[in-house]
């Protein structure tokens, strides 16, 4: 009998481990949180992470600096002497300040212009530098100027003129093209990192006939820096935006179909500015603008004025673009205190408008909400990687809608600039959109990209802002919405 319970204990005890072995295992296996909402689907195009990278600058900074410099030129001829060239002060550490002064954080330097001169000791001509009494002979523009970028924390780029009016072998297919292939390496070897490549198809009415390999160049630059952002008519990185005024269109894709452009074409400045909703390639706009009214420096030519740098900025960062902002250097080899005093002044109002979102602390709401991770509120986070996105069902025929409220304790929303932002790394979705305050419209357009802008002609006040999207590419995924105070709009600076 002893034996026989002491046997029945040992069975009910086993019996209760297994069954203690059996929970503890099933807890290991029980989720101990909701799983994560998964995000949506992208909607192709979408942009590379270098391409991501160049949006989110907003605004970089061209300097034309050159031959054309000298004999108060746009376009030279290529018959000029190099001996011409003789900056008696270059500094591009100052070009550098003045494009920080900007705001800018990528900088690009013409190193060969139309009139072929180069501003490097290229192997491949004796045109260039080297036979300039500038630093006796034994100067680079360029490595000044890559050296100068990096010791002041900014990117650079570079642009090599497709036409050349001094080279013979401009007009022979095989040998330009290699000729310019060559260059390219030098360039792209020999200096570093380069974060953008210029290329155009400019070129005079009674320009010499000649075919660009452009397809062999774009492979050979992409070989060469993989990183690198590839600018063109039809990129295929970053696209030309059809003006030189710096204005983008009031509706402005991102994409494009880069098969529908041809390099130098005239007639696709209009596709250009737009963008296709139907596009296939990933190709957003860059407007290029210069701060005076020409490219290279004039003695008899200013800054063009605040007002019209910020209407500039409005239409070009505010239109899904980023804005490329020329200064001249001088004959001296700097760039005139004028101008960095109104670059300053022009990065210093940009600060002053959007230094501060007046949305912040208040309290984001919409039609409806993805789940986990992808709420209303991310809208306010000052984050490019959070965004809010709806639901699949909501607003397929209404729209959708997100809004922002003040606190009842809190002070009225009153501002005259309202920001929108798509979070464009999954693709640029609303084609309509519209912001109410207190339920009165204020503001409306098309298309909004990385960030759209509108300046309203007088400061509104409210406290509930509203903005109705129609996206029927899938449903909008926001970045941001922020409200802004635009001191210049209210002086009657514009």
């Amino acid at each position: 009998m002893a034996a026989a319970a002491g046997s029945t204990l040992l069975s009910l005890a086993a019996a209760a481990l297994a069954v203690s072995l059996l929970i503890s295992t099933s807890d290991a296996w029980r989720p101990t949180a909701t799983p994560a909402t998964p995000p949506p689907l992208p909607v192709l195009p979408i942009p590379s992470s270098s391409q991501l990278k160049w949006q989110r600058r907003e605004v970089i900074m061209f300097f034309h600096f050159g031959m054309n410099t000298f004999t108060d030129s746009e376009w030279g001829t290529g018959t000029e002497d190099p001996s011409l060239f003789r900056p008696a002060a270059l500094n591009a550490t100052q070009w550098m300040d003045a494009a920080r002064a900007a705001g800018a954080s990528l900088v690009i330097l013409v190193a060969k212009h139309h009139d072929g001169f180069c501003l490097w000791p290229s192997a491949y001509t004796a045109h260039s530098v080297r036979a300039s009494p500038w630093r006796a002979g034994r100067g680079d523009v360029v490595a000044e100027f890559v050296a100068a970028a990096r010791s002041r924390g900014l990117d650079a780029g570079l642009y090599l003129s497709p036409w050349d009016r001094h080279d013979v072998r401009y007009g022979q297919e095989v040998a330009y093209n290699e000729y310019y292939e060559a260059q390219l390496h030098e360039l792209l070897t020999g200096y570093g990192s380069v974060s953008e490549i210029w290329f155009d198809g400019a070129k005079g009415k009674n320009a010499t006939n000649m075919t660009y390999h452009f397809q062999e160049w774009f492979q050979t630059v992409k070989q060469l820096q993989r990183s690198i952002n590839i600018f063109s008519d039809d990129g295929p990185d970053v696209r030309w935006v059809g003006d030189e005024k710096g204005y983008a269109g009031t509706t402005c894709w991102s994409a494009v179909n880069r098969s529908a452009i041809t390099i130098g074409e005239a007639g696709i400045e209009k596709y250009l500015n737009e963008g296709d909703p139907r596009g296939r390639d990933w190709v957003p706009p860059e407007c290029d603008v210069s701060i005076r009214t020409g490219w290279f420096w004039h003695a008899n030519e200013t800054a063009k004025p605040l007002a019209q740098l910020l209407e500039i900025y409005y239409n070009s960062v505010g239109r899904n673009c980023v804005l490329l902002l020329n200064a001249p250097p001088n004959t001296t080899g700097v760039v005139e205190d004028a101008d960095v005093a109104r670059l300053r002044e022009f990065g210093q109002a940009v600060e002053t408008i959007f230094g501060t979102d007046l949305a912040a602390g208040s309290v984001a709401r919409a039609s409806s909400e993805r789940g986990g991770g992808f709420e209303a509120c991310n809208v306010l986070d000052g984050r490019d990687d959070t965004y809010w996105a709806p639901t699949e069902e909501d607003g397929r025929r209404n729209g959708y809608w997100i809004e922002l409220r003040r606190p009842a304790a809190g002070r009225p929303f009153e501002f005259n600039v309202v920001r929108i932002q798509e979070h464009v790394a999954l693709g640029q979705r609303v084609e309509r959109h519209a912001v109410y305050v207190d339920g009165a419209p204020v503001a409306n357009g098309t298309t909004v990209g990385h960030k759209r802008l509108h300046r309203l002609p007088r400061p509104v006040a409210g406290r509930k802002v509203r903005v109705w999207i129609t996206a029927r590419r899938g449903p909008p995924l926001l970045s941001a919405v922020g409200l802004h105070h635009d001191p210049f709009v209210a002086a009657g600076a514009m």
